[in-house]
């Protein structure tokens, strides 16, 4: 859904010593928000008016606090974003 180099781009990141780092917090943004929308799996956030966005917000914020990351607040804006394509339940 999301290239390295649209990442890197929104992260503005412009060096390739992140490239692994990145590319594994592009695998955990989709996964946190395949699971904040409650989809099936992460193919169908790509019918998803908000998912890249959503996506992005994510592994920008997973990139930025590696180290202070506070889950709950990521959970509480990503429902909030995702409010309209979350399904009311499994």
């Amino acid at each position: 859904m999301i290239t390295l180099n649209e990442a890197k781009n929104y992260l503005r990141v412009d060096f390739d010593d992140d490239d692994a780092l990145i590319t594994d917090l592009i695998t955990s943004a989709t996964a946190i928000v395949a699971n904040v929308s409650r989809a099936e799996d992460a193919s169908e956030l790509e019918t998803m008016d908000n998912a890249s966005v959503a996506v992005l917000y994510t592994l920008a914020y997973l990139y930025e606090h590696r180290e202070e990351a506070d889950h709950h607040e990521l959970m509480l804006t990503l429902r909030c974003l995702l409010f309209g394509e979350r399904k009311a339940g499994f």
